[in-house]
């Protein structure tokens, strides 16, 4: 596994950041439902009929299961520091632009690391903006994967979320994004620029992820 230690700009990446943006919203949701929730379990339990005992324990569950994921979700994506520490290099490119963002096309590894061989896809993810980079189809944006499971009884050999997560967004040091891009072989940012008329296909799939056969792939990575 490739990895690249840089110092995070934690202000920095707490205003960018797309991804701790989404958590943060995941936690906001579930502290609200939870509220109304709750709420409206107090009022049907309040009216004391057999109906509303039933209808009002049902919602105190899914109290308790929306707060729950609040308070997980940031413990299972974890700090901005371990995500970069911990996970992956990888190489992404912007595959399209538009008024509001673009969308990124990254290469990612997404086998396990007890699966004992590779399992490259090409992966999408639409961001907002990425300091540091210009907009334009092409641009190189060196990433790490966050990869992670959706439940913790998964036993395949891939990761069954994988998404780009660029470095612009924890640093605002060009001198970084260029060593971090230098770090990534040429043969795999080749890939990806042979690979950009795949962009709608791969967002086409359910995980917005699509495989690649060893065929596809250049001699360095099979």
């Amino acid at each position: 596994m490739r990895r690249f230690e840089f110092p995070i700009d934690l202000p920095h990446a707490k205003s960018v950041n797309q991804t701790l943006a989404e958590v943060r919203s995941l936690r906001r949701s579930g502290v609200i439902v939870a509220v109304l929730c709750a709420a409206a379990a107090a009022w049907l339990i309040y009216l004391g009929r057999p109906w509303s005992y039933v209808l009002g324990a049902v919602l105190v569950v899914a109290s308790i299961t929306s707060l729950w994921v609040a308070l997980w979700a940031p413990r299972k994506i974890g700090t901005i520091e371990e995500l970069y520490h911990d996970s992956p290099l990888v190489p992404a490119v912007v595959a399209t632009t538009r008024a509001r963002g673009m969308t990124l096309l990254a290469l990612i590894d997404i086998a396990k690391p007890e699966a004992g061989a590779s399992h490259y896809a090409l992966v999408t993810r639409d961001v907002q903006a990425i300091p540091g980079h210009r907009a334009r189809v092409g641009e190189q944006v060196p990433s790490v994967a966050v990869l992670s499971d959706r439940t913790t009884n998964n036993k395949a050999d891939v990761w069954q979320m994988a998404s780009p997560m660029p470095l612009a967004w924890g640093t605002r040091d060009t001198k970084v994004l260029a060593e971090a891009a230098g770090a990534i072989d040429n043969a795999e940012w080749r890939l990806l620029a042979n690979k950009l008329k795949l962009v709608d296909e791969v967002n086409a799939t359910n995980e917005r992820r699509l495989e690649l056969a060893s065929q596809d792939l250049p001699p360095e990575l099979r």
